[in-house]
């Protein structure tokens, strides 16, 4: 894949989980495709995948499923 940021053969995509707004209003989103370039060191998500994660933001509670989550603090 040809990396949008320096042009170059050799981005791969991996998935990552991201989490959006806090306490009540905490949205994790899992799976989410980041395009990832080992010549440049940059990674980023692509127009399309920024459109989804907005879709998925605002119909949050047609997609997500509650879940319990851990919470610890650095101390």
């Amino acid at each position: 894949m040809i990396c949008d940021i320096c042009g170059k053969e050799g981005a791969r995509i991996r998935q990552v989980t991201r989490n959006y707004g806090k306490g009540e209003n905490l949205l994790i989103i899992e799976n989410i495709p980041m395009v990832t370039c080992s010549n440049c060191g940059e990674s980023y998500f692509t127009a399309d995948t920024l459109h989804e994660i907005e879709r998925i933001k605002l119909h949050r509670k047609s997609f997500a499923e509650k879940r319990e989550v851990a919470i610890a603090e650095f101390v």
